[in-house]
C-alpha cells in the first residue's frame, strides 16, 4: 500500500500536467473578460459550515464528507463543494459592504467526497467555479451559464446541451412540496430505499432519481407553482439567454443535489460514448445562502465544473490539446569546457524566455543526441573543442537535419528571431 494511491485518488503526473494547465488559462481569462476575480479558501472547513450551508438533509453531508477532530476537538471537515467556503469568505471579509455585486472565481478547487468512485469521479476532485454575490437580476444568471459555456468550448468540448429548471423559493416551495409529497406517498412502497428516507427530508430528491425518476413523470412540477417574483425572474432568464444566442430545454426535474439552491437550477450535458449523459457543469442561484451562514441578506448564484471530468470528455472527444514540447532547445557538450560553457549559455537562453537545458547526466554526445530525439526537441547546440577555439557554436536543426556555424555571440539572438 505504501507506493499506491489511497482508492478514489489520483496524481496529476508531468505528462498530463499541461492539459490542466490549459483548463487554469481558459478559465482565468475567460473570467477576466467577464470581471471575476480569483479566490482561495481553506481545503478544510468547521463541520458547521457544510451542515447548515450544503444541508445536513443531502447525502454529501450524511454520507460522503470527511469529517474529523483536530488536536483542539474540534470538528474539521475537508470541504466537498466551493461555494460554502466562499460563502464563509465574503461574510468573514466584510466583502458585502464593498461595491456590489462581487464577482469571483476559483480554479482546480480541491474537494473530497467519500463515494463510490466511477469515471469521471474521485474521492479527490477539483472544480472550477464562479460566485456572485449581490445580484438578484436574471441577467447574472445568464451571465454564468454563457460563461461556462465558453469555457467549455474553449476547451474543446462541444456537443453540449443546456437544461434549465427553477425550484422557487421559500415562500412558493412550501406549499408545492405538501403538493408532492401527497403525490408521493401512495408510491412509497414501489420507491428505492434511499428516495423512501429523502421522502420527509427531501422529497423533491426523489424527481432527481435515475432509478425512480422515471415512474414519476406525472408528478406535479415546481414550475406550476412558482409565486409570482419566481415566475417573473424565470421568464426574464429565458429571455436573456435568448438574447446571448443560447438554446436550452426546460427540465422540469433538474433540482440539483444540495439544499441551498433557489429559484434558478441548471446543468450542461454532453452525450457519453455509452449512450447516456454526462453532467460537465452545473449549478444555480443561493439566494438565502448568505444569510443562512451569519451575513445579511444577500442574493448569491454560482457553478462548479470538474475538472477531472471535462479531461475524461476531451478524451471522449479526441480534442485534448497537443502536449507542448519540454524544450525548444538543448545544448549538447563534449569535455569539461564545453560543459561550463553549455552551462552560461543555458543561464542566457533562459533569461531570454528560451526553454533551455543541457545534458546532467555526463552522457556520451552520441548518447545526448539520442536523448534530443527522446525529448522531440527541434533545435541542438554543440559545443565541444573546436567550437570553443573558434568561438563558435553548431547549430543543428533536428527536422530539417541541417547544420550551421554560428558566432557565439549571435547564438542567443538568432534564436529569439526564430
Amino acid at each position: 500500500m505504501l507506493t499506491q494511491a489511497p482508492k478514489g485518488t489520483q496524481d496529476m503526473l508531468p505528462k498530463d500536467a499541461y492539459r490542466w494547465q490549459e483548463i487554469a488559462r481558459t478559465m482565468r481569462e475567460a473570467c477576466a473578460l467577464a470581471g471575476y476575480q480569483e479566490i482561495r479558501t481553506p481545503i478544510f472547513e468547521h463541520t458547521e459550515l457544510f451542515q447548515r450551508g450544503v444541508g445536513d438533509t443531502t447525502d454529501v453531508v450524511q454520507k460522503e464528507m470527511y469529517t474529523f477532530e483536530d488536536k483542539g476537538n474540534r470538528s474539521i471537515t475537508l470541504k466537498p463543494e466551493g461555494t460554502a467556503g466562499a460563502v464563509r469568505a465574503f461574510i468573514e471579509s466584510h466583502m458585502y459592504a464593498e461595491t456590489l455585486p462581487v464577482k469571483l472565481y476559483y480554479s482546480a478547487c480541491p474537494c473530497f467526497r467519500y463515494e463510490k468512485p466511477q469515471s469521471g469521479r474521485l474521492r479527490q476532485f477539483h472544480q472550477n467555479g464562479v460566485e456572485v454575490f449581490g445580484a438578484k437580476d436574471a441577467s447574472v444568471d445568464a451571465e454564468i451559464i454563457k460563461l461556462a459555456m465558453d469555457i467549455l468550448h474553449a476547451n474543446g468540448i462541444d456537443g453540449l446541451r443546456l437544461n434549465i429548471n427553477s425550484i422557487g423559493c421559500p415562500n412558493c416551495r412550501a406549499a408545492y412540496l405538501e403538493k408532492l409529497k401527497a403525490y408521493l406517498e401512495p408510491k412509497l412502497p414501489t420507491l428505492c430505499k434511499t428516495c423512501q428516507e429523502r421522502f420527509e427530508r427531501n422529497p423533491m430528491r426523489i424527481l432527481d432519481c435515475k432509478e425512480d425518476a422515471p415512474k414519476l413523470t406525472d408528478a406535479p412540477a415546481m414550475l406550476d407553482n412558482l409565486c409570482e417574483d419566481c415566475a417573473g425572474h424565470f421568464e426574464k432568464l429565458k429571455g436573456y439567454l435568448g438574447a446571448m444566442g443560447l438554446d436550452y430545454a426546460i427540465d422540469p426535474r433538474i433540482v440539483r443535489g444540495l439544499d441551498y439552491y433557489t429559484k434558478t437550477v441548471f446543468e450542461i450535458i454532453t452525450d457519453a460514448p455509452d449512450g447516456g449523459e454526462l453532467t460537465v457543469c452545473g449549478g444555480g442561484r443561493y439566494d438565502g445562502l448568505v444569510e443562512e451562514l451569519g451575513g445579511p441578506a444577500t442574493p448569491g448564484i454560482g457553478w462548479g465544473m470538474g475538472i477531472e471530468r471535462m479531461i475524461m470528455v476531451q478524451d471522449m472527444r479526441g480534442s485534448a490539446p497537443a502536449a507542448p514540447a519540454p524544450l525548444d532547445v538543448l545544448v549538447v557538450t563534449l569535455g569539461d569546457d564545453a560543459r561550463m560553457e553549455g552551462v552560461k549559455l543555458v543561464s542566457e537562453l533562459r533569461a531570454k524566455g528560451i526553454k533551455a537545458d543541457l545534458d546532467h547526466a555526463a552522457r556520451s554526445m552520441k548518447a545526448q543526441f539520442k536523448y534530443a530525439n527522446k525529448l522531440g526537441v527541434k533545435k541542438v547546440i554543440v559545443i565541444a573543442g573546436d567550437e570553443l577555439e573558434k568561438g563558435v557554436v553548431k547549430l543543428r536543426d533536428m527536422e530539417a537535419s541541417s547544420e550551421a556555424e554560428v558566432a557565439r555571440g549571435e547564438i542567443v539572438n538568432l534564436l529569439i528571431r526564430n
